[in-house]
């Protein structure tokens, strides 16, 4: 066998071995059959999960980063720069005569309009611009009213192919189309709406009749439970959180790995001393808490578990509740040290019937800040079992990033509403049955064991992924989270079934 004809042979076996995980099906003593490897059979020596680092399982279910590489495979590339939309045929040989474009115009995450998207056939590795108020989608975007505006263009097959049939999307890009002017925050409109507060020992009872009641600790300003219409919703948050199960990633590198780093620290075992809890304000319309804490590893003795020695984080949050039921926090965040920190954000655990979520930000898959490019932005509806991805190795799952507003319901529509305020940048959004802790501790799938509720995260701030290697501490500086001073603001609200998300939204901006 020639070089030549020992390169044409091996070069598909190659390709199927990075694509492919290679695990084989077994079967527990209980009858439930996971995908094993690395030791699983008793083998000696084994390369741990080494031998599932592919782009689909096994049995060729795709895993989420699948939709990212195809987004970087696609042969037709579309740009938009200076007013004109320009549409790449990267293909070194074909034309795009085979192929249908079709636009789509979303204003805050509502289609706007439609169409089939004529061009004349782009010649290989060449390109075609569109300008700007020439567009097909120009009057649409002119007239639209909405804070953002986004242009989507899928690219399909017209003719089967010996791989895939006819409609095959081979392309498909979003992006962000000009802003017309600028928007600011609205003050939130109480509308006269009174509420009433009592403080019973040490918790803090707010409600407003039967529509919505909440439950305070004012040691700590955590919240003990929230009930929307006499359902429960929340039951315990909302703090401050800034560690993450670490991905196999996030290992990588030995003592120079970011794990390493971040256990040295003890960013993975944080204990949250309360310096200071006061009720600034407590009226009819408005009450209003102030919490600073200070994060500090946990001691193994709970004897020096009050020291303020070794402090790692400070926060400062200030809850405000209006008559309507709306919660702004305000959130400062001063890291010490100079590891990157995990994430910045805010946890809290929902009762396990608010299993319906619907978000406006990037989906339906997940995505992270390193890995987004595929997802667009829109309006999507999942149910929590939906929105975890499993992986070989358990770690942090089941993000979905640039969020701008999520809601949580359950199926009569009674829930919470979480969105950015004030100017803050889209957020991170994580919800699953597994805890941190869980995911975490487990390393398989099929020793996963499902929580009593909801954990939710909602991340100002969060670390990309990494990716570039497996074995070294390589997520890019632009995705990484220095130890700096942070700020931002969440808006909560009480929902129920009648209770328009995008209204909500929109009445802020």
């Amino acid at each position: 066998m020639n070089a030549q004809h020992e390169k044409n042979f091996f070069q598909p076996y190659s390709e199927f071995l990075h694509v492919v995980d290679k695990g084989l099906l077994k079967e527990a003593a209980d009858g439930s059959k996971h995908w094993a490897y690395g030791g699983d059979f008793g083998d000696t020596p084994n390369d741990l999960n080494f031998c599932l680092n592919g782009l689909v399982w096994p049995d060729r279910t795709p895993h989420p980063a699948l939709h990212e590489v195809k987004y970087v495979y696609q042969p037709i590339k579309i740009s938009c720069r200076d007013g004109i939309i320009k549409i790449t045929n990267t293909y070194f040989f074909e034309t795009t005569k085979a192929l249908e474009f079709m636009w789509a115009v979303h204003g805050d995450g509502c289609e706007l309009g439609s169409e089939i998207l004529s061009l004349p056939p782009i010649d290989p590795l060449s390109s075609y611009e569109i300008k700007w108020k020439s567009a097909p989608w120009y009057s649409l975007w002119a007239s639209s009213a909405a804070a953002e505006n986004f242009l989507t263009v899928n690219v399909k097959l017209l003719q089967s192919t010996r791989w895939v049939e006819s409609g095959h999307v081979i392309a498909s890009a979003q992006v962000q189309l000009p802003a017309k002017r600028e928007f600011v925050p609205h003050v939130i409109k109480t509308n006269g709406i009174t509420m009433h507060s009592e403080i019973t020992g040490d918790t803090l009872t707010v409600s407003q009749q039967n529509n919505w009641e909440m439950k305070l600790d004012i040691r700590t300003g955590a919240f003990v439970n929230w009930k929307v219409e006499g359902v429960p919703v929340m039951q315990k948050g909302i703090f401050p959180c800034f560690w993450r199960a670490p991905t196999d990633n996030d290992k990588g590198g030995g003592e120079a790995s970011y794990f390493s780093k971040w256990k040295a620290a003890g960013l993975d075992n944080l204990l949250f001393l309360n310096e200071g809890c006061s009720i600034q304000s407590m009226t009819d319309h408005l009450v209003k808490i102030a919490v600073v804490s200070l994060g500090k590893p946990k001691a193994e003795k709970s004897s020096n578990e009050s020291s303020t020695s070794n402090i790692l984080l400070k926060v400062n949050m200030t809850y405000s509740i209006y008559g309507s039921g709306d919660v702004i926090m305000e959130c400062n965040v001063n890291p010490s040290g100079d590891i990157p920190l995990p994430r910045v954000g805010l946890e809290f655990h929902l009762n396990k019937s608010m299993d319906r979520i619907k978000w406006y930000g990037r989906g339906p898959f997940e995505c992270y800040p390193d890995r987004k490019a595929a997802a667009h932005v829109g309006v999507y509806e999942q149910k929590v079992s939906d929105m975890h991805v499993p992986y070989i190795v358990p770690g942090e799952c089941s993000g979905r990033a640039d969020v701008r507003w999520v809601t949580f319901q359950n199926e009569e529509g009674t829930g919470i509403y979480a969105s950015i305020y004030d100017g803050s940048p889209p957020m991170q959004m994580n919800a699953s049955y597994y805890s941190t802790a869980e995911l975490d501790r487990a390393t398989h799938n099929e020793q996963l064991v499902k929580g009593d509720d909801i954990e939710v995260h909602l991340d100002h701030k969060h670390m990309g992924l990494g990716g570039d290697d497996s074995w070294s501490p390589c997520v890019h500086d632009k995705y990484l989270v220095p130890a700096l001073p942070y700020s931002f603001s969440v808006r909560f609200s009480p929902i129920t079934g009648a209770t328009s998300s995008q209204e909500i939204y929109k009445s802020q901006l």
